[in-house]
């Protein structure tokens, strides 16, 4: 069977499933397979002065009632984000006449309309507003460069699968320009540099795989070879600020080709026909971290390659979002592969499509030389402090809960994280997953680990690159193989228990520490953030620029005393507040004496807060525990 055919046939089979589930209220009757005809999708992104993509589409169609979809519900967000707000100057028209709509008033990603009678063309008109500052969303257009989302710019028509509708699509963008993405061009065209009026046709594809495959395109450009000569070519695909932001040195580069080596040996497969990293290296292009079966969609500091050595905690990025080829978009969990893009989905099984990918983010981080083996271990210090000292909310939710943020929280700032908790499945599931493979290689005696989980469970089918879906029950069935063991079991004391999954960094030989001086990888996050983290003595983290208080520790030191996450630290005992003033009031109150006095301005009202800390500075590390194995050590070595 070919890879359409089987994802087509998997899509509609964890449709099935859902419909004997929670989605059967929302969707009664199952979709048709196919729509007839092809849609022809054309999108004029000239317009970077105003930042407004122009969409025309030609939709074939039949005499009678339609029903044309904006997708909600999006892959890889895991949530209803799909940008409805930003559509703008909707007009139907078939024959040359303007065909009337109105939008369903209880789903307004919805547009309702009747096709006139001897009309076989839709034609639709539109424009995509892209936000002009964060304020208004994610920033996807800049004077130098721009992010296509396919999902973004169309109408789909309701009651089809959205593998089953074909989809021409081309974009026409600024003079000079050059782009990158998964699709194949069409029949003539050149790879990367557009036409000789700025446009570019692809290949036609289904709608599924038009909204899997991004676009970015820039006036700074530059392609990189991640796998020379490879059968499935790999590529590094950077458009930055500045042409300057694109120099790499070569063991910079060598990395990044070892990161494409080592997934393929940890997976023993790949599941795509080629793969592109997209890699805006930006400050005014919105932040990004999102998967694709045969590309990334990812952002960084435009110093990525030109500051590297402060760069650390970016760099686990791309591993991240590589491993979701195989876990996350082969691989899906059941209730997350659903038939459209506006059919709810649930993330039941987070912590593994996100949990253990995080997992194996930092691992190929690690063996891939993205990071030395001691920037992995205070990466994981990192984690390991946030779940024993900075979430007292396992007192009242678990992993499993979280797996609803997406949909509650919808990643809005929240005023109390520590307490609230959202997406632990991430950073907790990453731990829960050490743990199985701390496991693993106990009961074999060190000769199996999660590496045969990986390959037995998400390397399958070498070249594959439909949708296979998976339960809970496969997950437990596949961790059994490799060595038995009660793992259902073992899975629900980690994600369904009120406590923090700690265990499997002891059982990898390691143990959590805290000393008075934090790490260089530390020091790197803060100067990213721009702030001082004392998440783990004061309970709070705090603006190094401009003294904003951003976080506070639910029940610790500072809440205690009266700090809530709002307010700018104006003065640390009498004098001018800077971060290394507080640093040495909490060193000075080591031990015993006064209070650590602070001046707090929250809105037109001063006040001193006095907090009552005398355990000094606390910066997380790893330490080995003696006489036990070094399990962390053969995780993070490369594969030979």
């Amino acid at each position: 069977m070919s890879s359409s055919r089987r994802a087509a046939t998997a899509i509609a089979l964890s449709f099935t499933f859902a419909l004997g589930g929670a989605h059967a209220a929302q969707a009664p009757h199952p979709l048709a397979a196919s729509w007839p005809g092809t849609i022809r999708l054309d999108v004029d992104a000239t317009d970077i002065d105003h930042r407004i993509f122009r969409v025309r589409e030609q939709v074939p169609v039949s005499p009678g009632p339609l029903t044309l979809l904006y997708p909600q519900w999006l892959p890889g967000k895991h949530a209803p984000r799909g940008a409805i707000d930003k559509l703008a100057g909707l007009h139907f028209s078939a024959n040359g006449q303007s065909v009337a709509w109105k939008r369903d008033p209880l789903d307004v990603y919805a547009f309702q309309l009747e096709v006139p009678a001897g009309a076989d063309r839709l034609d639709v008109e539109f424009e995509f507003l892209t936000p002009q500052n964060p304020t208004q969303g994610r920033v996807v257009v800049t004077p130098s460069m721009l992010n296509l989302q396919w999902e973004a710019v169309a109408l789909y028509p309701a009651g089809v699968e959205a593998r089953g509708v074909i989809v021409d699509a081309s974009v026409r963008l600024p003079s000079g320009w050059r782009f990158a993405g998964a699709l194949d061009v069409a029949p003539g065209q050149t790879p990367n540099a557009p036409g000789a009026d700025g446009s570019v046709r692809f290949a036609p594809v289904p709608f599924a795989t038009l909204v899997d495959s991004p676009l970015y395109a820039g006036r700074h450009f530059r392609r990189i070879d991640l796998a020379p000569g490879a059968k499935r070519p790999v590529f590094l695909d950077l458009v930055a600020d500045d042409a300057k932001d694109l120099e790499a040195k070569p063991a910079q580069i060598r990395a990044h080709q070892v990161l494409v080596e080592q997934a393929r040996k940890l997976y023993g497969s790949q599941h795509y026909d080629h793969y592109d990293f997209l890699l805006a290296l930006s400050d005014d292009l919105g932040g990004i971290g999102l998967e694709h079966h045969r590309s990334s969609e990812n952002s960084a500091d435009p110093a990525y390659f030109t500051d590297w050595d402060k760069q650390a905690p970016g760099r686990s990025l791309l591993p991240h979002e590589y491993t979701h080829s195989w876990n996350g978009k082969f691989r899906r969990p059941a209730d997350l592969a659903t038939a459209n893009f506006n059919t709810p989905m649930q993330g039941s099984l987070l912590w593994v499509y996100e949990g253990q990918t995080q997992y194996w983010g930092h691992v190929l981080s690690a063996r891939s030389g993205l990071w030395s083996e001691e920037q992995a271990r205070d990466a994981l210090a990192l984690v390991a402090h946030t779940y024993a000292e900075n979430r007292p909310g396992f007192g009242w939710r678990d992993v499993q809960d979280t797996t609803n943020d997406p949909v509650v929280a919808a990643r809005r700032p929240l005023p109390y994280r520590s307490w609230q908790m959202s997406e632990d499945y991430y950073n907790a599931g990453l731990l829960t997953w050490l743990a199985v493979d701390a496991k693993l290689r106990e009961l074999s005696h060190e000769r199996r680990s999660l590496d045969d989980f990986a390959r037995a469970f998400f390397g399958v089918d070498d070249g594959e690159w439909g949708v296979s879906t998976y339960t809970r029950a496969d997950v437990v069935t596949a961790l059994a193989a490799i060595a038995p063991f009660d793992w259902d079991a073992f899975l629900s004391a980690h994600v369904e228990a009120n406590a923090a999954p700690l265990d499997g960094l002891a059982a990898a030989g390691w143990k959590l520490v805290y000393t008075d001086s934090p790490s260089a990888y530390q020091r790197s996050v803060e100067a990213d953030r721009k702030s001082l983290d004392l998440s783990a003595s004061l309970g709070i983290v705090v603006g190094t620029k401009d003294g904003h208080i951003s976080d506070v520790r639910w029940n610790g030191p500072a809440f205690k005393a009266g700090l809530g996450a709002t307010g700018t630290l104006v003065a640390v005992d009498s004098r001018a507040f800077t971060p290394e003033r507080l640093a040495d009031a909490i060193k000075a109150a080591k031990g015993g004496g006064a209070p650590i006095e602070l001046l707090v301005k929250d809105g037109d009202y001063y006040r001193t807060v006095r907090v009552d800390y005398h355990g000094g500075l606390k910066y997380p590390h790893l330490e080995r525990i003696p006489g036990t194995v070094d399990r962390l050590a053969a995780i993070f070595a490369p594969r030979r």
